[in-house]
């Protein structure tokens, strides 16, 4: 059975919806492979929970639901669920609990991240979290959610489970490396220290200590497949296309 993946959603605020409705999704990948998705994973900015924005998640939801298939969530940077303690967390068959968002089937909620998963036969860690480098217009000195960064104690235990599991089918994060971000985006060495993400020098630093086949991210809005050949991995950053994973073919449209 097939894996879905795409890029930010942002509680649909940009007509994203387009990007994954059931009939742009028959037209893409057809009938057959259509109905093999078993899950669909969206890599982070899903932008559910915002205050006073029931109705939209409730209209979102609801469109999400012609599609047979459950979603699930990589934990971004503009994401309320972070400082949300009173969602339960369930268990769903895949390994660790997630944060449930939406009880009714097919359900919507959101990975943990520095967790491993297995979905579909694969192996995954998954991370998460950026910085928002559109803070400034909301609150200068401040991110936008508290945990928008990860703890201390999430940091300990990433780096606790690395000394145990190193092997893995896919990671999913929501910005990438930090070297593979500057390589995607063209940017130079001053832009790096004005906008230091703390994120994705983590992500560097698990990308160095890991083996795995790919990554999938978000975030920049950007639809582009970067090879790293001294690292031997490609890096997929989705926003308008998504990917299929079926069995091990990735198919990206």
């Amino acid at each position: 059975m097939a894996i879905l993946f795409s890029g930010d959603f942002h509680a649909n605020a940009r007509d994203e919806i387009n990007f994954i409705s059931k009939d742009t999704l028959i037209k893409k990948y057809k009938e057959p492979l259509y109905e093999k998705i078993n899950y669909q994973i969206i890599l982070g900015d899903a932008g559910f929970l915002w205050p006073e924005n029931e109705k939209t998640d409730v209209d979102n939801f609801n469109k999400l639901a012609e599609r047979p298939f459950p979603v699930l969530y990589v934990v971004g940077n503009h994401e309320p669920v972070l400082g949300r303690s009173d969602l339960p967390e369930v268990d769903i068959g895949i390994g660790e609990k997630v944060i449930l968002v939406n009880k009714e089937k097919p359900f919507t909620a959101y990975l943990k991240r520095g967790k491993i998963y297995n979905i579909e036969n694969h192996k995954f860690l998954v991370l998460g979290g950026a910085l928002s480098i559109d803070k400034a217009y909301r609150t200068p000195e401040k991110s936008w959610w508290e945990q928008e960064y990860w703890s201390d104690d999430e940091k300990t235990g990433i780096s606790l489970l690395l000394k145990k599991e190193k092997k893995f089918d896919y990671v999913l994060s929501h910005t990438g490396p930090s070297r593979i971000n500057r390589a995607i985006n063209h940017l130079d060495s001053a832009f790096i220290p004005k906008f230091k993400d703390e994120v994705s020098a983590l992500n560097e630093i698990i990308d160095e200590r890991i083996h795995c086949k790919q990554w999938f991210c978000g975030h920049w809005h950007k639809d582009i497949y970067y090879y790293d050949k001294k690292m031997k991995k490609g890096y997929q950053y989705l926003y308008q296309q998504t990917a299929l994973l079926d069995g091990d073919d990735i198919v990206v449209l």
